[in-house]
This record gives structure tokens, C-alpha cells and sequence, in this order.
């Protein structure tokens, strides 16, 4: 599904206009659809109190339609007009030929009679600004928002539901303004917009839903910026012939693990095995070896020469380059640690075997170790998949967290043109792009994957889809994907406070299960 900016956004509505669907067919398309998905949020809606707070534009018209059809489905829908509609709006003759409340907040007494509604409200629908420029909110703008607010504060259970975006959130940025709502959920119209995974606005976004409004998806084809969906990710999984043996998917070599940090080893193998990579070794330090063959029993080992006990050796490149060949992807820098002697390591596999090197992936102390060398990307030309956190983007980039957290695409889009590196820029709404411009951005943000190892599972998965034949691109987008709906799963099951790495694991192979339609759910 493709990500559209304010413009691109514009540009497709006035294309439906030349192929004959009008606006105001979008607009009664939009609404209907935004009442469908409030139904589905709220359960039962006979009966319960809605309030829909309108504004002055196409906004306001989706939900002047979307309070209509709740009304018709036996919801009690009051709606509040925060501004002057246009002079024979055809919605809102809609609405007031019902048997619903309509409120002109405009004056000092529909104020007031606004205040008398919203405490008896089961919902909230924000319906007052949409993807237009974002603009400083005040007067009724202002005093209407602050006091659902309140309400909120004072009634946790009061649901509050964003029309396409959260007034006063930048649909291209993310900038908010003071006033704008953190909505429990947004139902984003046709597409969705980069400001809406974007800090500070995406912290407002609470649950988003993107709802189809007739807009032929062709229009859109050029736009080059996706979400990540589950058709996407079942369309690349990698087939599985009865005929296959463990060759037809693929080996993958690990290089991981040091006496401080034995279990990313651990991790990054286990997701690699659990995505269906027909083959993993992991080359580790030669003290770690029986450790790690206690809990990984289904993988090959090369075990390494140490320079210190559980510290791997700068000579053990010979013995990596010796084995590459018969590998489709090696996976470097999972829990080595920074010490002198993985340094000189990581810098020899990485620039003295190139000519031997099969697709890579690099993780964790491998990237910092890149972020201490001057232009590393020159000396190592090939595409390759990095997978850094805010902190070592960062690092990589020479910038700061705030700066790569404030425009997380277009930072991971800029590294990724001029490295010539596919880049998988971790967090809440993880971003994937590649050098050639492609770019998704996955639909997940769960605090239970902030904790030690989901990184290291993420890494291996992406690494075991490159061994079963998936682009570099489709590897760390599927992965990606695979790997926040292995964390939903464990958060539904557990919370997410309290999920751990090993979690996601078991989850991996069931979330591939039910994208092929062999699991309902």
C-alpha cells in the first residue's frame, strides 16, 4: 500500500475527477467507510452516544457522511458545527433532516450546549481539519479540542477517533500543534501519510486503520514510498517444493557472539532457522562454542580463534574467507563486541575479501565499527542490508538521535542513495529503503520489542529470507514484517511489558503459517 504526501494525495483525487469519480462521490465513499470502521472499534453502536465535531472543509464533509450513517445504524450522533459550512451543503441537509442533534458552536450558547454533550459521550469523532497545511489552531478550533481533552483526562474510557489524521498533525512532517488530540485511533482515508508514522505526530496516532475509499489503486502506481502490508509480504515469501531438500533454502553463516553478549549468537541463528533458511553455521569464538551448541542444536559450527577467552581473533578472516563460498549470505557483527581484534576482523572480511563476499548483513557492533571509518561505503561498493538503531544510525550518519528520529525516511532514504546500501532504520515504524529510491514503512509501534535481542531476531530473519533466494529489498521488508507481527502475537498473548527476545521466536513460523491462509486469525 503507497504512502501519499499532501501533494501526491492531491494529485490522485484530481486524476479520479479525470476518470469520472467526482468528489463528492469520494466524499460519500469516505464517510460511509469512516462510519464502518468506527462501527467496527466500537462494537454495538445502538444506543451509544457519538459526538462528531465538524470543521470547515472536505474534513467537516466526511464527517457530516460518516454521522449520518451511524445515525441510520442506531448510533445517538450529535454533531457539533465548529465553523460555517458551504451554503446548500448537500451533508449537512442530510443531517439535519434526521433526528439527530445538530449543534451551531459557532456562538456563545452552541458552546455551551457543547459542553452539555460531551460528558454523556461514549466517543468522540475529530472531523475538523484534515490534510491541508497544518495551521495554527485557535479560537473554537482551540477551545474545542482542549476541552475533549479534558474530558479524556477525567474519562479514560472516552474513545477518541481521528478523521483521516488528528487535527493540527502535519500530514507530510509530523509537526503537531499544542492542541492536536491523541486520538485512541485514526482512520486515514485511501492511503496513508508520512506525517502519521513520523514523531512528534505519530505519538498522537494512537490505532490507525486505513480505510478504502474507491480511489483506483493505479493512480498511485508511481509513488515509490509503501506500507508495509500483509499481501505484500505473503506475495514474497519464498515457496516451499515438496520436492526441496535443506540446499533449496539456503545457507547462511553467522559470524556472532563474545563472552559479554553469547545470547545475540543465539538469536540471530534461531531467527534465521525459524524464517525457513535451510542451513545455518555460526562462526563464533572456540570458548563460546559448547555453550551455544547446548542451545543450538539444529545449526553447523566454525568455531574461531580467540585473542582473548569468548573474544574472537582478527586471524580467524582466513577461516571466514575459506568458507564463504559455499554460503548464500553471511550475517556479521551480532554481539562481537568493539574490541581490537574484531575490529581488524570486521575490517578484513568486510574489505579485503570482497571479490568473496555473498550478500551480507550487517548488524549492531559491525555498523559502529563502520561509523570510525571515513567514507567506509567507498571501499565497500556492493548493495548490503544494514540494520541500525536510532543510536548507531546516528553514529553511521554523524548526526544526532533527534535528527534521525525527526525525519526517520527521508534520513534512511538520504543513506541509503548515498551509501549504495539498503537500510532498515529500526523503531516504531520501522522504515526500509533502498539505494534506487524504494522505501516501505511497517504499520507497527510496540514498546514490547524495546529490549535486548529483538534486533538480533530481526537480523537473522532478514539474513534467512536473502538464503532462500528473496532481493535484498523484499528480504528486509518481509522481515520486517514477519518480525512486528511475531511481536503483536506475544503482545496479545502476553503484554508488552515483560516480552522478551526468545518470545518472537515460536511466533515466526506461525505468522508465516497464517499469511498462506493455513491459520485464521
Amino acid at each position: 500500500m503507497k504512502i501519499l504526501t499532501t501533494a501526491q494525495m492531491r494529485q490522485v483525487e484530481q486524476d479520479c475527477a479525470k476518470v469520472g469519480l467526482s468528489a463528492s462521490v469520494l466524499m460519500e465513499n469516505a464517510g460511509k467507510a469512516v462510519a464502518e470502521e468506527v462501527r467496527r472499534i466500537l462494537g454495538n453502536i445502538n444506543q451509544q452516544s457519538i459526538l462528531v465535531l465538524i470543521g470547515p472543509g472536505n474534513n467537516g464533509g466526511d464527517g457530516l457522511v460518516a454521522a449520518r450513517h451511524l445515525h441510520d445504524w442506531g448510533a445517538k450522533v450529535s454533531v457539533c458545527l465548529f465553523s460555517q459550512r458551504p451554503t446548500n451543503d448537500p451533508n449537512l441537509e442530510q443531517v439535519q433532516t434526521r433526528s439527530m442533534t445538530v449543534v451551531d458552536a459557532t456562538d456563545g450558547e452552541g458552546l455551551d450546549r457543547f459542553d452539555e454533550l460531551l460528558p454523556s459521550a461514549d466517543a468522540v469523532i475529530d472531523a475538523l481539519f484534515g490534510t491541508g497545511k497544518i495551521r495554527s489552531i485557535r479560537s473554537l478550533f482551540l477551545q474545542s479540542l482542549d476541552k475533549v481533552a479534558r474530558a479524556k483526562r477525567k474519562r479514560p474510557g472516552l474513545r477518541v477517533i481521528a478523521l483521516d489524521l488528528p487535527s493540527g498533525l502535519d500530514a507530510d512532517t509530523g509537526e503537531v500543534d499544542p492542541a492536536c488530540l491523541y486520538a485512541d485511533n485514526t482512520i486515514t482515508l485511501g492511503f496513508p501519510k508520512p506525517g502519521l508514522f513520523n514523531p512528534p505526530g505519530a505519538k498522537r496516532v494512537g490505532e490507525m486503520s486505513v480505510v478504502d475509499i474507491g480511489i483506483p489503486m493505479y493512480l498511485a502506481e508511481p509513488i515509490t514510498e509503501e506500507l508495509i502490508t500483509s499481501e505484500q509480504a505473503k506475495l514474497v515469501l519464498p515457496r516451499r517444493p515438496l520436492e526441496a531438500n535443506k540446499g533449496s533454502f539456503g545457507r547462511v553463516l553467522v559470524v556472532a557472539g563474545s563472552i559479554n553478549y553469547i545470547g545475540a549468537a543465539y538469536l540471530a541463528c534461531s531467527g534465521a532457522m525459524r524464517v525457513g533458511a535451510g542451513l545455518v553455521t555460526l562462526a563464533t569464538a572456540t570458548s563460546l562454542q559448547p555453550i551455544l551448541a547446548s542451545k543450538l542444536t539444529e545449526v553447523t559450527y566454525l568455531p574461531l580463534p580467540e585473542s582473548h577467552p569468548g573474544i574472537i581473533s582478527s586471524e580467524a578472516a582466513k577461516l571466514v574467507q575459506q568458507e564463504l563460498k559455499h554460503y548464500n549470505v553471511l550475517l556479521l557483527g551480532c554481539g562481537l563486541g568493539q574490541s581490537q581484534s574484531v575490529i581488524k576482523l570486521i575490517k578484513s572480511i568486510l574489505f579485503r575479501l570482497k571479490p568473496a563476499l555473498p550478500s551480507l548483513i550487517l548488524d549492531a557492533d559491525a555498523l559502529n565499527i563502520l561509523a570510525n571509518i571515513s567514507k567506509w561505503w567507498q571501499q565497500l561498493t556492493d548493495d548490503a542490508i544494514l540494520t541500525p538503531h536510532p543510536g548507531e544510525m546516528a553514529r553511521l550518519a554523524g548526526i544526532s538521535v533527534d535528527e534521525v528520529q525527526s525525519d526517520r525516511v527521508r534520513i534512511a532514504k538520504k543513506a541509503a542513495r548515498e551509501w549504495h546500501k539498503t537500510i532498515v532504520l529500526k523503531g516504531a515504524y520501522t522504515v526500509i529503503t533502498a539505494p534506487g529510491g524504494q522505501s516501505a514503512v511497517s504499520l507497527i509501534a510496540n514498546p514490547g520489542l524495546a529490549s535486548a535481542g529483538t534486533g538480533d531476531v530481526l537480523s537473522g530473519a532478514i539474513a534467512g529470507l536473502v538464503a532462500q533466494g528473496l532481493s535484498l529489498f523484499d528480504a528486509a521488508a518481509c522481515g520486517v514484517y514477519l518480525h512486528g507481527e511475531a511481536g503483536e502475537m506475544v503482545k496479545a498473548r502476553l503484554g508488552d511489558a515483560g516480552m522478551i527476545a526468545t518470545d518472537l521466536l515460536s511466533e515466526l513460523p506461525l505468522v508465516i503459517k497464517r499469511l498462506k491462509g493455513d491459520l485464521t486469525g
